[in-house]
């Protein structure tokens, strides 16, 4: 059973994995209107890949015993001027985002809730992952500069990406 304080927090954290869905839609959404599809679908992938997060939050929510409350999810900015400015955004975002999973470690450990602790590895892992990624696209913008040749190499490598969904849940 969770915590009254817990099942708050990882309703907070579901409504955050939401917003980076949207977040990362938004995105899409510029690239979309910049042509450059190849960084689109690598921002629609991250999308349903953060959808995926909010529901093994909810999913482990539901195996515990709590329930899932929906709260309202913010507007995302829109508007960015460059593909390095949306990339430095999403390595901010994402460095935001571990944070909140380190503070939800932080009082799975104050709470000895060991099954959450257990949980919460995954996605300690996955930030890790998710800021090197978000770090190396800086980097090769950051390469690239104002090479449209550079950029549009990149776009083919970003347009590879593919979502592999996750194995269904048990909830």
């Amino acid at each position: 059973m969770l915590s009254k304080r817990m099942e708050a927090a990882l309703n907070k954290q579901i409504n955050a994995e939401i917003f980076s869905a949207y977040l990362y839609m938004a995105m899409e959404a510029y690239f979309r209107s910049v042509n450059l599809k190849g960084f689109a679908n690598w921002m629609r992938v991250q999308a349903l890949e953060e959808l995926t997060h909010a529901d093994r939050f909810a999913s482990y929510v539901f195996d515990r015993g709590a329930r899932v409350t929906l709260e309202a999810v913010d507007k995302p900015e829109a508007a960015w001027k460059t593909p390095l400015e949306v990339f430095e955004h999403v390595l901010r975002h994402e460095r935001k985002v571990t944070s909140l999973i380190g503070a939800l470690v932080d009082l799975a450990a104050k709470e000895k809730d060991h099954a959450t602790s257990a949980m919460l590895q995954w996605f300690v892992t996955e930030q890790v992952e998710e800021e090197t990624t978000a770090e190396e696209i800086v980097a090769q913008l950051g390469m690239v500069r104002d090479s449209s040749h550079g950029l549009l190499m990149l776009d083919r490598e970003l347009g590879t990406r593919v979502f592999v969904p996750p194995a269904p849940s048990k909830g």
